[in-house]
């Protein structure tokens, strides 16, 4: 089997020593490439040529960042709905590695190589569904490239934190769950937007909902991890579904209390709930659009500001080996 792996040199927990033991391990069952990233934007450039190549495996070799481009890069011309894309794997590099532990690998990259070379010798994989984030089409963010995303989207609050801490990791801070916490509590204190939304959520067939001050969108639970902890902001997205969203339309002292503390004691069985918390389920598209721009992240990746954006949840986008 062709396959290329592409590596993040600068993935938080990995050395260089570790990706050479995995890379080896890889190249003794496989007829393997190895390329490593060089800027923002190379592993889905990467993917892509892989794909038009018609290599059959793509493994990235980091955290959610890299693993958003290769998805990107595989899909640059659509869905794999015939067969004929190069199937993706995933060995986690990264700091929390959601789309990696979603998908039930060790979050331990040697065994989750491990679990990789198992998976290929049995001809197992998987057919996943994804999110598609796209401009919406009468708006100034009409023009704005789609982009896929393996596990969430957030629009307003949660995207501004994602913000915060990117600009802190590009003045050299680790990224840490202690860094998220510092940066998500010194963005409720500045946030002028936090207690009137300004987000409303469009849908067909459905009434609007206005007044969002954060929404979550998720292709798959859990949501996030603190440490081994997983925090389900949408308990029943799956990779089977459509895309499921979390809004809230208050987040004052006491409601982001109430809800961060319903975040850490979430279950597959139940996420946040009460009278300012909006959950849909299985959505096959809708928009969120706001008057005011608002930060926009996928994957943990800051997009920057948007006054809209569309989201599409496409079934069985992509094989994953697993």
């Amino acid at each position: 089997m062709r396959a290329l792996l592409v590596v993040n040199p600068v993935a938080t927990t990995t050395s260089a020593r570790t990706r050479d033991v995995l890379t080896h391990a890889l190249a003794s069952d496989l007829k393997l490439d190895v390329a490593a990233t060089e800027y923002r934007g190379h592993a889905r450039r990467l993917a892509r040529q892989a794909a038009e190549a018609g290599t059959d495996l793509v493994i990235a070799l980091g955290g959610d960042g890299t693993v958003n481009e290769v998805v990107n890069g595989l899909l640059h011309e659509g869905p794999d709905q015939d067969g004929s894309l190069p199937r993706l794997a995933v060995v986690p590099g990264g700091s929390t590695n959601v789309f990696a532990r979603a998908l039930g690998l060790p979050n331990d990259a040697v065994e989750a190589t491990g679990a990789l070379l198992d998976a290929l010798h049995e001809g197992s994989e998987r057919a996943i569904g994804l999110g598609l984030a796209s401009g919406t089409p009468g708006t100034r963010d009409a023009e704005v490239p789609r982009r896929w995303f393996t596990f969430c989207a957030g629009y307003g609050f949660d995207a501004g934190v994602v913000g915060r801490v990117e600009g802190q990791r590009e003045r050299g801070k680790r990224s840490t769950h202690a860094l998220y916490v510092r940066q998500a509590m010194r963005h409720f204190l500045g946030d002028r937007q936090r207690t009137q939304g300004s987000i409303s959520l469009t849908r067909p067939g459905a009434e609007p909902v206005d007044g969002l001050v954060l929404s979550i969108v998720c292709n798959t639970a859990p949501w996030t991890f603190l440490g081994n902890r997983p925090v389900y902001a949408a308990p029943r997205a799956s990779f089977d579904t459509a895309l499921d969203v979390l809004g809230l339309s208050r987040l004052s002292s006491a409601a982001i209390t109430r809800y961060g503390a319903q975040l850490l004691r979430s279950s597959p069985e139940r996420g946040p709930h009460g009278r300012h918390v909006v959950a849909l389920h299985d959505e096959p598209e809708f928009t969120l659009q706001s008057q005011v721009p608002l930060p926009f992240q996928l994957d943990g990746d800051h997009l920057g500001l948007r006054n809209s954006v569309s989201f599409t949840g496409v079934r069985r986008a992509l094989r994953v080996i697993v």
